[in-house]
């Protein structure tokens, strides 16, 4: 695609789009973290998903949005998207079918996480949030070390109470404990985790 399309680099905390800007592009990260989210009428911001390399954002201008409710913000300096219009993107599904397949995976995944990060919003505590967010991306994109999972993240204390929708107090609390009772390990790259079945 480099050789077609024209990557665009962005700062940390640098706005990729904004809530009501028209849904023109449909962009692949080629590297960094891209934070998505929308901001509630008393200027809270509710971070929906955070991205990192080879995820798609701003999907929603396939099925017909035309102004975008969310934001999407860099997190990684010199991260690097590649912004595609709806009709090149199109275009790439039709040639390409597994293309095709995999972009609609994802999409429905993507889809799937949303609908059960809600259910715990609404129906779970703050340490049921984080332990079925470590479960959750254990599925999603942890690897398999004999009876431990180890899942690579850069993401902070701050970054996961966004996601879970705790205080960055609570994320600490919640990840001590764990790790005091043998249940988890980590640090500033990645979360280890001993043992899924005794996660609780």
């Amino acid at each position: 695609m480099g050789d077609t399309h024209e990557f665009k680099k962005f700062k940390r905390d640098q706005i990729i789009y904004r809530p009501d800007e028209p849904s023109q592009h449909i962009y692949m990260i080629a590297d960094g973290r891209v934070k998505i989210g929308h901001y509630l009428e008393d200027g809270k911001e509710v971070v929906k998903a955070i991205l990192t390399k080879g995820e798609i954002f701003g999907e929603l201008a396939i099925a017909g949005e035309e102004s975008r409710a969310d934001f999407a913000q860099a997190m990684d300096e010199n991260t690097t998207v590649c912004p595609m219009t709806i009709q090149e993107l199109k275009d790439l599904m039709f040639e390409d079918k597994e293309l095709s397949f995999r972009l609609l995976k994802l999409v429905g995944l993507r889809l799937i996480r949303m609908e059960r990060k809600l259910e715990l919003l609404v129906f779970k505590d703050a340490r049921t949030r984080i332990i079925e967010f470590l479960k959750d991306s254990a599925a999603w994109k942890g690897k398999k070390v004999g009876f431990e999972t180890m899942i690579p993240t850069k993401l902070t204390h701050k970054d996961i109470a966004a996601l879970t929708g705790t205080s960055r107090q609570t994320v600490t609390t919640v990840l001590n404990e764990l790790k005091e009772k043998n249940l988890i390990n980590f640090d500033r790259k990645k979360i280890l985790i001993r043992d899924l079945e005794k996660l609780a």
